[in-house]
């Protein structure tokens, strides 16, 4: 097996940063530190100092939902994002960030309202998207994105 071969996976609980056979990608595979899932099927929860970590280190995509606990919207939103995790993983790291949390980052990135859905591939943000959206709406959003980047 090759280098080309492995992908760097980020633990969404530890922030390990993994070394794993793309092959086992779809094994259910634990991280090497914590011995926690990779892959739990909800969306990982980032903060002012795992984000950077968990876009740049990893060879996936990272799709993040910029949220607040007072945004309406968002809470509407939650549950077909969990979904969405469900759905998406582990092709897809599936991440969320509180803004009021780690309005830094928020800043950084210029997030101007919530929700708002941002796609990271190879460390950089490929796409954007404002506002609640259903499961439907969300995975044709994504593989549309994923099919130009």
């Amino acid at each position: 097996m090759t280098h080309a071969d492995k992908l760097q996976i980020v633990c969404g609980h530890c922030t390990a940063t993994n070394r794993l056979p793309a092959v086992r990608l779809h094994d259910g595979p634990n991280c090497g530190r914590c011995h926690r899932p990779l892959f739990a099927g909800l969306p990982v929860e980032l903060t002012s100092r795992s984000f950077r970590t968990a876009i740049d280190h990893s060879d996936i995509p990272v799709l993040v939902d910029f949220w607040a606990p007072w945004c309406g919207p968002c809470r509407t939103m939650a549950p077909v994002y969990e979904q969405a995790a469900r759905a998406l993983e582990p092709r897809i790291r599936v991440a969320k960030l509180d803004t009021e949390a780690a309005a830094d980052v928020a800043a950084q990135l210029q997030i101007r309202s919530i929700p708002t859905l941002a796609l990271f591939l190879g460390g950089r943000e490929v796409a954007r998207q404002s506002g609640a959206v259903d499961l439907a709406t969300l995975k044709r959003w994504v593989e549309a994105q994923l099919a130009t980047a």
